[in-house]
């Protein structure tokens, strides 16, 4: 029986986690849970799964008086309640699992990753962001500690799983497919009407808001290529983008002889996260199955580039290096932040990441301060820009 800790457990993709879990319980005992602010689901979950501790990023001063009746509550459960970003590092920091899903939005998610690292446990990585902004930090953490990491982002657990047993000298190159968002097929001249409600209406997949955000700007899969650039020690070049947009094949290889591999499956997250979670087994379920009678036509196309600058903005900061990954990150969040929040209009999201790439003074990542600085002078700059 592994281990698990989910931190994030309350969101998108640690629901779906608590899926897999609860369909094999034999398999795998929750061991620690956490949560941003979601008091009652952790409530419930902690409930279902009876954790050793959990976590709540919320501290304890922000709940009004009521963490004293919360503290009661789990503490009847004889679970372990922990307040604030103290009390998330602190799980993340235990060794008393066999692998820690980290499933937390956006670069906050950084700081559990490395000390979950640091330990040397299995990782399966659900926060991308976490590679897009400190890709060399984590990868040599890792390195040093002897700790695995494992994709859940469906994309590159289909890289993952076509690359399995092959050498990777022999790759010509590897596809990361895009369903294109919900306005693949909008002229360019109609984006400025665009709405919070237009750009949460994801074709395919059902996600968190942030992440629905990046995916209708094509940011997300921009996201995607400097986190296989770390995932798989791949160079730009050998990393290419293709619009498909049924979300039946998640990723294809391509080797020296002409050959390709693909992944496919239903576009349904439970599928990478019981991969990630049972590796190197495979388990069976009750999953829906793919029908290729149904899904006879599949199709694919470049993506336009100058549509969606987004995914040109993040392929412009790999090619850069350094801090541009985490300024782009960090700008990106604040802008899709005000746009949720209806401050600034959907064609304004790259322009003002553009802005905070041209403004910023590049410089070396290979330190936790160096990754945080950037990433707090992009959110300044957001802000002040945002004032003006």
């Amino acid at each position: 029986m592994k281990r698990l800790g989910i931190l994030g457990s309350t969101g998108s993709i640690g629901t779906n986690c608590l899926q897999v879990v609860e369909a094999l319980r034999e398999e795998f005992e929750v061991t620690y849970l956490a949560s941003h602010s979601n008091v009652e689901l952790l409530w419930q979950q902690a409930q279902m799964f009876r954790p050793k501790a959990v976590a709540l990023v919320q501290s304890a001063q922000n709940l009004n008086g009521a963490a004293y009746d919360l503290q009661r509550r789990f503490d009847a459960l004889d679970v372990e309640l922990l307040f604030g970003d103290e009390g998330l590092l602190e799980l993340a920091s235990r060794d008393d699992v066999d692998i820690v899903v980290n499933a937390i939005v956006g670069s906050a998610g950084l700081p559990a990753t490395l000390r979950a690292l640091a330990n040397g446990v299995t990782l399966a990585l659900a926060n991308k962001e976490t590679l897009v902004v400190a890709g060399e930090l984590v990868t040599q953490t890792a390195k040093r500690a002897g700790a695995t990491l494992i994709p859940i982002d469906s994309e590159h657990s289909a890289l993952w799983q076509c690359l399995s047993g092959e050498r990777l000298e022999r790759l010509e190159r590897v596809i990361i497919t895009a369903s294109g968002g919900p306005f693949r097929e909008w002229p360019y001249d109609a984006f400025n009407k665009i709405t919070v409600a237009d750009a949460l209406k994801h074709p395919n997949w059902r996600m968190g808001r942030k992440i629905t955000i990046d995916s209708a700007t094509l940011m997300n899969k921009g996201l995607e290529v400097i986190e296989a650039h770390w995932l798989f020690a791949l160079p730009l070049a050998k990393i290419s983008v293709l619009i498909h947009p049924q979300s039946i094949i998640h990723s294809m290889v391509e080797f020296v002889d002409g050959s390709i591999k693909a992944q496919l499956g239903l576009p349904d997250m439970r599928l990478p996260i019981q991969y990630a979670l049972t590796y190197p087994d495979r388990l069976p379920n009750a999953f829906p199955r793919l029908d290729f009678a149904r899904w006879h036509t599949l199709t694919f196309h470049e993506p336009d580039l100058e549509k969606f600058s987004c995914l040109k903005l993040a392929l412009q900061a790999l090619s850069e290096g350094g801090t541009a990954p985490a300024v782009l990150n960090a700008a990106n969040e604040e802008a899709v932040g005000a746009f949720l929040n209806e401050r600034v209009r959907f064609v304004q999201i790259p322009q003002i990441i553009s802005e905070a790439l041209e403004q910023h003074r590049n410089g070396q990542a290979r330190d936790f301060e160096a990754v945080l600085a950037a990433d707090r002078w992009s959110r300044a700059f957001v802000q002040q820009y945002l004032c003006n």
